[in-house]
């Protein structure tokens, strides 16, 4: 007999959408079969009228991150894995990708093991890290790359820019971006890439200063689109030069960073693109609204010509992956900055982001189905080798499953959101919804009750496939 069956949804598998029943043994899906063929378990779900995709995939959030107080006080944590993966269940997110950040003196393994004593026991979801590596990268530790990815952390993270005049000793210099290519080109890695011309937005700070324009509603004119285009360009066009570099460009902004990836890709290069749902949606005019720090991330929001290339880089593949580059904090904490080298990065989004995406995506722009969900799971766990294990309704594959009710239409409210004091996404109005989450066969969450605890969550590792260094594959 089943542990547990899904009957009657609309279920969206590799195969296609279709009207299918889902049985669950254990944690993985063992069966998906015609209406009515299964016929007993321990636990039926009958959802009807609903819809029945894989379990969502952030590949991109910061959890237990500092944050730099204005006037150079201590920085404060944001949320930690507790806090951030129980909204992510709310919102029918199952995985979530977040850094394991080298500092100066460890080894990678020691940077792993850092962070790992972070998640370890707090965190309700599925989880994987990222290695971020920052500033000047000592030759050992360069070495030590191919060790991490056989390991099984095969996705490396660096930065063009150090973002703020406050942040210096992020960025990675061409020289050593170039040895880390080579590394993951030949050991089956991937590097992902935060990408904006240093010497341009430095510049810009400065500018600004001196012109007294130094308001975070200026944002756009320091962290811009030419920066975008030059950067993206750069770091694209030495990966060209690397047989077998495999790219992922985090949270592309603007129109111009699309269309470098397009270029790309169409010549059979592994470039691959994410963006959030809140560069999608949102410009840099929302800076002037009340409370306009809450709309803001880095890099900055752009203009409606970037929003439209956003959403037609979804649809065309030049986009393949919705993150959110979350940092969860309050709202006190997220309104401690007012200028431009001062506001505080990152946004509450990971609770809202597969409901939000579904009424943006499918409601209002017409996404298949299947578009849809290689946008918020399929094509991270298959960039981030995941894939079947996660993203996919298939027989083998972890029972991570999320139904949303598309018969939900309303505006958001604070008794529809789990993660802090506030959200960028209070007031949007939202054409269908998660309802109910599970997460390795086990209901996580049901009519609004979590059902799981912080033991719960575990830890994958990875291995990224062969097709999708050889891409583009997805």
């Amino acid at each position: 007999m089943l542990d547990l069956l899904i009957r009657g949804g609309h279920v969206v598998t590799p195969a296609g959408a279709g009207t299918w029943d889902v049985g669950i043994q254990g944690e993985h899906i063992v069966v998906v079969a015609a209406p009515g063929v299964l016929a007993e378990a321990a636990q039926v779900l009958d959802v009807a009228g609903k819809l029945v995709i894989p379990g969502g995939i952030d590949p991109h959030i910061h959890a237990q991150w500092p944050i730099p107080s204005p006037g150079g006080g201590p920085p404060v944590l944001s949320g930690g894995p507790a806090q951030v993966s129980r909204a992510a269940l709310f919102g029918g997110t199952t995985t979530l990708i977040d850094f394991a950040p080298w500092s100066i003196g460890e080894t990678l393994q020691q940077s792993i093991e850092r962070r790992e004593r972070d998640w370890l026991g707090r965190c309700y979801s599925d989880y994987a890290y990222h290695v971020m590596l920052v500033g000047t990268v000592p030759p050992d530790v360069l070495d030590q790359i191919p060790e991490v990815i056989q390991a099984g952390f095969p996705s490396i993270k660096l930065f063009t820019t150090d973002i703020t005049p406050s942040r210096r000793g992020r960025r990675v210099r061409m020289g050593d971006m170039w040895e880390v290519f080579q590394r993951t080109a030949r050991h089956g890695g991937l590097v992902a890439v935060h990408a904006e011309d240093d010497d341009l937005v430095m510049h810009m700070y400065d500018r600004l200063a001196r012109e007294g324009r130094t308001g975070f509603e200026h944002m756009a004119e320091v962290h811009s689109t030419l920066s975008e285009d030059l950067a993206f360009r750069r770091v694209l066009r030495l990966a060209e030069h690397v047989p077998g570099a495999a790219v992922y460009m985090v949270h592309v902004s603007a129109a111009e960073g699309v269309a470098a990836i397009a270029e790309c890709r169409a010549k059979g290069l592994p470039v691959y693109g994410e963006t959030l749902h809140h560069y999608a949606s949102y410009t840099s005019e929302a800076y002037k609204r009340p409370h306009g720090q809450i709309y803001h991330t880095y890099p900055s929001l752009k203009g409606e010509r970037d929003c439209t290339a956003l959403w037609a880089g979804m649809a065309s593949g030049s986009i393949g992956s919705i993150a959110t580059d979350g940092i969860c904090t309050p709202l006190q904490v997220k309104l401690q900055g007012d200028r431009i080298d001062d506001v505080t990065g990152g946004n509450a989004g990971v609770e809202p982001r597969i409901g939000i995406m579904y009424s943006e995506s499918v409601g209002r722009r017409g996404f298949s189905l299947e578009r849809f969900v290689d946008l918020t799971s399929a094509n991270a766990a298959r960039v981030f080798g995941l894939y079947p294990r996660k993203g996919a309704i298939a027989v083998g594959s972890d029972a991570d499953i999320t139904i949303i009710d598309p018969a939900v239409d309303r505006i958001l409210g604070p008794d529809d959101l789990h993660e802090t004091d506030y959200s960028p996404w209070a007031g949007w109005h939202i054409t269908g919804w998660p309802v109910t989450t599970i997460l390795r066969g086990k209901v996580a969450v049901d009519r609004g009750q979590l059902q799981v605890d912080t033991r719960y969550g575990r830890r994958i590792n990875r291995q990224i496939s062969p097709a999708i260094l050889n891409g583009p594959a997805c």
